[in-house]
């Protein structure tokens, strides 16, 4: 491939010379900054840079989950976070899941709210008077966020609705859903075309130095000058970060065959939302087990382990589909980022370098709200 320097006049007048913002990573976080940055600056040139044929870290590679906070997960942030925070992150969380219904219809990006569940296997049925005794405080809280009532309720019929062998019941969220996450991205990438925002992908960057002026972002095709750039690359954070707030967390997830049972009925979370899946067709679709391996699965590395994808398997085989054969017709892994706090960092990190990261495992959720605000402290 040709260097920056290499490139003819033509080329270079229409994208790499005289960038006004360049928005590093094409996740979701980086598309809905430039489109923003678009609505605040209709005249600027705006050029995103993704280092992937395709975005490479966790927005092509997620499970679909339109969701903000599963019963279990909540109880366990509250055990380690400030009360405000959890509530103002579910609320984040609940805007952008706004913001990407605002943006796209359902029928663009394959969006149905059909209820969430959270599961308790029936060894865990000894704690849930514990959660009981939250619901109507987690209740209050959604509707002062969200204005809706009785967002959470106890389903105890879950199981045998669904085949679940092991399974007491679930925590309903009727306020969740799912969509198609290639749909999303095939959405979004349409409309930066519509916004006439040039991508470039397959360019690594390697530093980004802000001089005053202008900042210079050194890639593996050479340099770009822009007036000011936008960092949205999550769990890759760390080397522009060069500090602990941002940790990768790499996310495997596996796809069975085609099933004879019926689709479930929505999606499912299970052991504080460590492990979760959902129907894609008449699939099942079954990813996390992060916990098994926290140390190990702190990586950038795209590799599947057999700690993990063995625990999914059992899962599958003896709780979700006790009584269907299947094999895994797919299989890969998603780079998350995570840190000590589940809040998102928006911040400018010098006068013309801004940065929005930490999505805490709730990009789809979180990602587009993100990505408008980060392109507001640019602006």
């Amino acid at each position: 491939m040709l260097q920056f320097n290499d490139l003819s006049f033509w080329e270079k007048q229409a994208i790499t010379e005289g960038i006004d913002f360049a928005v590093i990573g094409g996740g979701i976080v980086g598309i809905a900054c430039a489109i923003e940055l678009r609505k605040l600056h209709p005249k600027a040139k705006i050029v995103l840079l993704e280092r992937g044929y395709l975005s490479t870290g966790a927005s092509t590679k997620n499970a679909g989950f339109a969701c903000f906070g599963s019963v279990t997960e909540l109880a366990d942030d509250l055990k380690t976070m400030n009360e405000s925070a959890v509530w103002d992150t579910v609320a984040m969380r609940y805007e952008g899941l706004k913001r990407l219904q605002e943006r796209f219809s359902p029928q663009q990006i394959g969006l149905k709210i059909n209820g969430s569940w959270d599961l308790l296997t029936q060894h865990e049925a000894s704690s849930k008077q514990a959660f009981d005794d939250k619901i109507s405080y987690f209740n209050d809280q959604i509707k002062r966020i969200t204005g809706e009532d009785n967002c959470f309720s106890y389903d105890n019929d879950i199981a045998a609705k669904c085949g679940f062998q092991g399974i007491h019941g679930g925590y309903f969220n009727r306020l969740e859903g799912d969509l198609l996450t290639g749909n999303l991205i095939h959405a979004s990438n349409m409309l930066l075309a519509q916004h006439a925002i040039s991508v470039l992908n397959g360019i690594q960057v390697e530093q980004v130095t802000d001089s005053s002026n202008q900042v210079i972002i050194q890639t593996n095709f050479g340099e770009l000058k822009t007036a000011k750039v936008a960092i949205t690359v999550n769990g890759f954070a760390q080397s522009f970060l060069k500090d602990k707030r941002v940790l990768p967390a790499r996310a495997q997830v596996l796809v069975t065959s085609e099933l004879s049972s019926a689709p479930l009925p929505g999606t499912f979370h299970y052991q504080k939302g460590y492990y979760y899946f959902r129907s894609v067709g008449n699939r099942i679709l079954l990813g996390g087990g992060r916990n098994l391996d926290f140390e190990g699965e702190t990586t950038t590395s795209f590799e599947q382990t057999p700690l993990i994808t063995n625990a999914l398997i059992h899962l599958l085989k003896e709780h979700i589909i006790p009584n269907e054969s299947f094999q895994i017709d797919y299989q890969w892994s998603g780079i998350m980022g995570v840190g000590n706090e589940k809040k998102p960092i928006i911040e400018l990190t010098s006068k013309n370098i801004g940065i929005g990261v930490r999505m805490g495992g709730m990009g789809v959720a979180i990602g587009s709200l993100v990505g408008e605000e980060l392109a507001r402290k640019l602006n």
